[in-house]
């Protein structure tokens, strides 16, 4: 189940979040910026106690988000397709389902946050120093790939990137369509580097926090870092993304506006198979 139930989360939330590019916003319980706990395996050594525990905390919240939250998004989808049948794939309506996007996954961010608190509590001195190390490989190694490469380079790999994620909605993209893509590239810049600084920012909050992670302030601190990240931002990145999300949405109306009759029926039909996928998960049925 949690494989399954991971990647249509994803496949859910792609069309109208994945597309707003240096955010991903991402249900699979794999995204260090939004379920930590779920991602602690990757980062450092678990001794079993903590492997149970963990285990057992993903097997409840799974089971509450598929029989509470994914009946939303069925509603959440057939939104999305009304848009496309009824040409009003406009700036107004993406914002909407953004914010609805955003509220779903502030829902699973204060659901697992006491669950956060107890397996972080747990961690020992030398784990958070293993955490340490590990983000801070993390930086090294995303400041390589997106910010010492040239800028040129970025843009058209960050084109390369964005073209990849449209196929599976709209077929092959026609030339004009590729244009734009490599024009929303362009326009965003240096973006890189304000996102990956940011990373780096929230991961040292989280850092300093497991610091008095014995302390009551402990939990506060962890739902701060959990469901109002964006007030730990920093003053750049807060700029770059309002930019990312507003270049997103114009990228998304000009391509649906360009799109062929054909590359319309694809969509459409596209998003038909997500909400079949969707209304066929096990916990949907009783």
């Amino acid at each position: 189940m949690p494989l399954r139930l991971s990647k249509a989360l994803l496949i859910a939330i792609a069309f109208a979040l994945a597309l707003t590019a240096c955010n991903r916003m991402d249900l699979a319980y794999r995204n260090l910026d939004h379920l930590v706990p779920w991602s602690l395996g990757d980062y450092l050594d678990m001794n079993r106690q903590q492997k149970t525990l963990l285990d057992d905390r993903l097997k409840q919240h799974l089971a509450w988000h598929c029989k509470t939250q994914l009946p939303g998004y069925l509603d959440w989808l057939d939104r999305v397709r009304g848009m496309v049948a009824d040409d009003q794939v406009t700036d107004q309506a993406l914002q909407q389902r953004t914010r609805e996007a955003r509220q779903a996954i502030g829902v699973v961010a204060e659901a697992i946050t006491p669950s956060a608190a107890e397996l972080l509590r747990g961690m020992s001195d030398s784990q958070v120093a293993e955490m340490r190390e590990a983000f801070r490989e993390d930086i090294s190694e995303r400041q390589k790939k997106y910010v010492e490469t040239p800028l040129a380079k970025q843009i058209t790999r960050r084109s390369e990137r964005m073209e990849k994620r449209l196929t599976p909605w709209f077929g092959e993209l026609t030339p004009v369509q590729k244009q734009r893509v490599e024009a929303w590239s362009t326009a965003l810049g240096d973006q890189n580097r304000e996102w990956i600084a940011n990373r780096a920012h929230w991961q040292q909050q989280l850092l300093l926090a497991m610091n008095q992670r014995n302390d009551a302030s402990f939990e506060p601190r962890l739902a701060t870092l959990l469901q109002r990240k964006e007030s730990l931002w920093t003053p750049e990145y807060r700029a770059a993304y309002q930019n990312t999300e507003q270049q997103a949405r114009s990228l998304l109306v000009d391509l649906v506006q360009q799109s062929t009759p054909q590359q319309r029926r694809f969509l459409q039909e596209r998003l038909g198979k997500v909400r079949t996928d969707f209304s066929e998960l096990k916990c949907l049925k009783g």
